[in-house]
């Protein structure tokens, strides 16, 4: 079984990509930021008069990414505690992990999903934080 997965309860993808992808009992989701569904808005961002980026809030951005993933697995007929890998993708590691990490403690308490975390330079928008997950759906929710 394939199924691709598109909703409105999550942020438009940036690209020509689904949300996710059920293949068998995995489900793969597409990066996932932090942009506000129907608005596209970044939570926490600051823009100067030219509309260039000065300031962000790693928080409100980490909070704003899981409930982005929650809303796709959700539509993906998946749970928060199917989620089995999940790889983080911070641009300024020095300056945001310890919040990230943090928050990551906190949403993700007795989910036993891998994690990778990586600091890169630059994501196709201006945020500060992208999750790429993986799911294990029960056999007996993949009808």
């Amino acid at each position: 079984m394939v199924d691709v997965i598109r909703t409105e309860a999550a942020p438009a993808p940036v690209g020509a990509y689904p949300h996710a992808r059920r293949v068998g009992n995995l489900l793969f989701l597409s990066g996932v930021g932090p942009r506000q569904p129907g608005s596209n808005a970044i939570p926490g961002n600051v823009h100067d008069d030219d509309g260039k980026l000065v300031a962000y809030d790693i928080e409100a951005q980490c909070r704003q990414v899981f409930a982005n993933v929650r809303a796709v697995l959700e539509a993906s007929g998946a749970r928060w505690t199917d989620l089995v890998d999940v790889t983080v993708f911070l641009t300024d590691m020095a300056r945001d992990f310890a919040t990230y990490n943090r928050l990551y403690a906190e949403y993700f308490a007795g989910v036993d999903a891998c994690r990778t975390t990586l600091g890169i330079t630059a994501l196709p928008t201006p945020i500060a934080i992208e999750l790429k997950c993986v799911a294990a759906i029960d056999a007996r929710d993949c009808s």
